[in-house]
């Protein structure tokens, strides 16, 4: 989780809403467009060392 989360958060700087709900449809973007980029999901998935090979 925490991958995603700091490629979030960097993915955010410098940009500057006005109100939570503007904020909140700009996250809900962000999420859904790293949804679309496998390599950048399996970056995040192998960061952990873990074995997620048996789950594909």
């Amino acid at each position: 989780m925490e991958p995603v989360w700091s490629h979030l958060k960097r993915s955010l700087t410098n940009l500057t809403k006005h109100t939570i709900a503007e904020l909140t449809v700009l996250v809900k973007t962000r999420l859904k467009r790293m949804q679309y980029r496998s390599g950048l999901l399996v970056g995040f998935l192998t960061s952990t060392k873990l074995d997620y090979r048996p789950y594909l």
